[in-house]
């Protein structure tokens, strides 16, 4: 099939007779979107960094927005401040990500760290108290790529996880329907290393929202494989082991071990997964890989393993700009306009995708409309 436009969104659901219960977030079972009526496997949304097509990533602004526009979760990548407190940035550097190098006083704090063995320079998120930065203001990561979303440069500050979680709260009660959430987990053992591990405060922040439960509506991913076999131990919400098409875990690679992430992408180590994961978070090349002219070929094994294996899998990243697309869905040469952006996705649902990371929400909620009616 090949998947020409987006699809109509579907009719609202109709609201449950439960509440969803201010200050915590119940989940009744009609809170769901419905069931799709064919034999097509459901596909669930993730707003990569909110509605990062559109506003400046891991804003408010882009949370909601990507709400507005369909996701079923919304995903704060998290890091941590001076003071303890987590705060939604893709890294702990920030210079890319916010106006900090505008900032005169700030001017001093530059400096040059090793995060995961690897050396960086700029401005650190852990050398900031919570209150220095919310002076400062999110911009457009990708200026080039997306130069209309440097127009909203300045206007948004850098939100704590507690405020997405507010926001996420919020909306579900506004919808009547409870809108998931995604954190990930940024260098857990860097932050642990430096006397600020993400975990306790994540967990902490749950509870207060009323989402540490298995039907929260959340679930915690990694790149890492200990953070997550240790959150395991301390809680019921869902875990989702990320993975790299190359590469190895800076946790297992730090201590000695040589396992890598093809390692644990074989049938073997799904099963290790399994164990304490309920998600595979793979890069999509490793689903479907692209010829050496960026033609896709024929899928791998890897999520029928996944699934033998009883773990669900959620691809990363879809974005629709021809750049990032396979050369099979680019319309002209502008690598920045937009290609057909729903048979690259129609493509990995026929691959047995369970859900997506995407820029653009409304392109991927488009194309699973599309999927689940058809």
């Amino acid at each position: 099939m090949t998947l020409l436009h987006p699809y109509v969104r579907r009719t609202a659901l109709a609201l449950s007779g439960a509440a969803i219960a201010t200050g915590a977030v119940a989940v009744p079972a009609t809170a769901e979107k419905a069931p799709a009526t064919t034999q097509h496997q459901s596909i669930t949304v993730f707003a990569h960094r909110g509605a990062s097509g559109y506003r400046p990533e891991h804003t408010l602004a882009a949370y909601a927005l990507a709400i507005k526009l369909g996701a079923d979760y919304i995903e704060p990548d998290l890091v941590s401040t001076k003071d303890g407190v987590l705060v939604a940035r893709h890294e702990n550097e920030i210079s890319g990500t916010t106006d900090v190098a505008d900032h005169p006083e700030f001017a001093q704090r530059k400096t040059t760290k090793t995060v995961d063995g690897v050396a960086e320079t700029g401005w650190f998120t852990e050398d900031f108290t919570l209150k220095e930065l919310k002076t400062l203001r999110a911009k457009e990561r990708l200026p080039s790529v997306r130069p209309g979303n440097t127009r909203y440069d300045g206007r948004f500050e850098i939100p704590t996880f507690d405020e997405v979680l507010a926001l996420a709260n919020a909306e579900s009660r506004k919808r009547g329907r409870v809108i998931g959430v995604a954190p990930e987990t940024k260098h857990p053992t860097y932050f642990r290393s430096i006397g600020l591990p993400l975990e306790k405060p994540l967990l902490r922040s749950l509870t207060k929202a009323g989402r540490n439960s298995k039907h929260g509506k959340v679930v915690i991913q990694s790149f890492e494989t200990g953070n997550l076999r240790s959150l395991a131990r301390q809680t019921r919400v869902p875990l989702v082991q990320l993975t790299s098409a190359t590469g190895a875990p800076y946790d297992v690679k730090a201590a000695g071990d040589s396992r890598t992430y093809a390692d644990i992408m074989t049938p073997a180590g799904l099963r290790d997964v399994a164990t304490y994961a309920d998600w595979l978070g793979p890069e999509k090349n490793s689903i479907i890989p692209r010829d050496a002219q960026g033609f896709l070929t024929s899928p791998t094994p890897l999520v029928k393993d996944a699934h033998r294996a009883g773990l669900k899998v959620v691809a990363y990243t879809f974005r629709d700009e021809n750049q990032f697309l396979p050369a099979d869905y680019r319309d002209g040469t502008d690598p920045n306009a937009k290609g057909d952006i729903f048979a690259e996705l129609n493509a990995f649902f026929e691959a047995g995708l369970d859900g997506v990371f995407a820029d653009y929400t409304d392109s991927a909620d488009a194309a699973r409309d599309w999927w689940e009616e058809s």
